[in-house]
């Protein structure tokens, strides 16, 4: 068929490479530096100094694959390709690919054992306590702006308790057959019928962590969030924050369904720190992801004219929290002129007393119309793990624009008490959280730039950047411009430090 495929041929880009399937020449894919794209578009233009044959009038260079997915796109369509030739020609392309692949990870992987036998500067090891260990931490692969969806993995891995529910799930054999033991290339045109987010969730979990690979390719996951949530379909970027909120949800639905014919409350039970009393229903069914991420506000609304009050409870997954206005001309943590935005300034404007403007009239029942009215949030129950999304875009006339500002954030002992309806019903301990995991976007707008995550794993925090993990410290952490904020519930035995 044809050699290994080089980086591309006019910008010499590692990242995401993908070969014309017409003439196995190689370039950067349409989200780097669209040198793919460029290829095809040359092959449009006529050829001026003699006539074409009827032979190269049909090459068009417009079918090529992604090197790393193995994802077939056609440029004229505008589209990814689900058919084969009679022949399955796509089919054995895709299966060289994957020789050279296997056999390039087999030559690299002896390579980094011998380097890790006769080097102790390994950029994978880290001195602890005088010895020298390894670092176990797994990247996941950008398969073509899938960063939204690698931090959100890489910070719900870092979530103990909610890792291990999955990864403890019994695991369901999804092939069988002539498929069995053998990888399998996704398209749009398979059924549904052996579709499982939870089992692709649990498997990529599972990956991580291990230690036994420098990067993890999720496109079984990936193939699963296109089946099931339509707007993450193609390769363009999308927002984290709707990303982790979908995902949230359909795990939700299909563990409430029960999971590989166990009932998932009987495997809930089993935790006794999961127990009923700590669940918050949403959609039906208590699952983990309500156990877990799950808490509840009161919202009081007031009529200004007669005074009727109105409370409503809403349950939660996550708090989106405004930057208050006074703060977005903020560009950086270091600007001398004016006080630094803090996560505390945030959770008040939320929780804030609020006159409705004209836009959001309440129906007074009392006065029988919509009147002017004040509202206000509360906190009934916190959740387990409390996360919160700082709504960095917002929509102007035309564009949706990013608030840049630098929120100052605690990585301990984030006190919520003074948010809660009744606070004398909860003790300390209950009210204290801890940072566990932080994603960051980089860039200017939602449809571009590049999403990173911070998360401690075993008391050391670790910077995820798709395939690349790096060991980091606390004082990086918080500089960072956060945009989802994961905090976990911090137990009874530990310390008391507050905001």
């Amino acid at each position: 068929l044809f050699s290994p495929p080089h980086p591309s041929s006019l910008c010499r880009s590692n990242k995401s490479p993908w070969v014309c399937l017409t003439c196995s020449s190689v370039h950067c894919g349409r989200y780097v530096n669209g040198h793919a794209k460029k290829h095809y578009e040359d092959a449009q233009i006529p050829l001026t100094n003699h006539k074409k044959s009827e032979k190269q009038d049909k090459v068009q260079h417009t079918v090529c694959m992604d090197c790393s997915s193995y994802s077939t796109y056609c440029y004229r369509c505008d589209d990814f390709v689900v058919n084969d030739t009679k022949l399955g020609l796509v089919q054995k392309v895709r299966e060289h690919l994957q020789n050279l692949e296997n056999s390039a990870f087999t030559a690299d992987r002896h390579r980094k054992r011998k380097l890790l036998e006769n080097s102790s500067l390994n950029s994978k090891l880290l001195k602890v306590n005088g010895s020298t260990t390894a670092i176990c931490a797994t990247g996941l692969r950008n398969l073509g702006n899938t960063c939204f969806m690698n931090a959100i993995l890489q910070s719900l891995s870092n979530i103990e308790q909610f890792c291990c529910y999955f990864k403890e799930l019994p695991a369901v054999e999804l092939r069988n057959g002539k498929t069995a033991g053998r990888r399998t290339y996704h398209t749009r045109s398979q059924g549904d019928n052996n579709v499982s987010l939870v089992e692709e969730f649990r498997k990529t979990l599972c990956a991580l962590w291990q230690g036994s690979q420098t990067a993890f390719s999720p496109e079984s996951l990936f193939y699963v969030v296109w089946k099931i949530m339509p707007n993450f379909r193609g390769y363009q970027q999308q927002d984290a924050h709707e990303f982790m909120r979908y995902l949230l949800d359909h795990l939700h639905l299909e563990l409430q369904d029960g999971f590989n014919g166990i009932s998932h409350s009987a495997i809930l039970q089993e935790n006794s720190t999961l127990s009923a009393s700590n669940k918050c229903c949403i959609n039906g069914a208590s699952t983990v992801v309500t156990a877990i991420f799950g808490g509840i506000l009161q919202n009081e609304v007031n009529c200004l004219i007669c005074g009727t009050e109105s409370r409503k409870f809403d349950p939660f997954l996550d708090l989106s929290l405004d930057i208050p206005s006074q703060f977005r001309s903020k560009r950086s943590k270091n600007q001398e002129n004016g006080p630094v935005c803090s996560l505390r300034d945030c959770l008040r404007s939320f929780t804030d007393l609020e006159e409705l403007d004209e836009t959001e009239l309440y129906m007074c029942h009392k006065c029988k119309k919509k009147q002017k009215s004040t509202k206000k949030f509360w906190i009934q129950k916190l959740p387990k793990v409390l996360c919160l999304h700082l709504k960095r875009f917002h929509w102007t006339a035309y564009l949706r624009n990013k608030v840049d500002t630098y929120v100052e954030f605690p990585l301990r002992g984030l006190d919520m008490k003074c948010y809660l309806l009744e606070p004398e019903n909860s003790g300390p301990e209950n009210c204290l959280y801890d940072l566990a995991a932080v994603v960051v976007h980089h860039g200017s707008g939602v449809g571009s730039g590049h999403y990173t995550a911070y998360a401690t794993h075993e008391g050391r925090w670790f910077h995820f950047n798709d395939s690349t993990v790096t060991l980091t410290d606390e004082e990086t952490v918080v500089k960072a411009k956060a945009y989802i904020l994961f905090y976990v519930e911090r137990q009874a035995k530990a310390g008391s430090d507050k905001l």
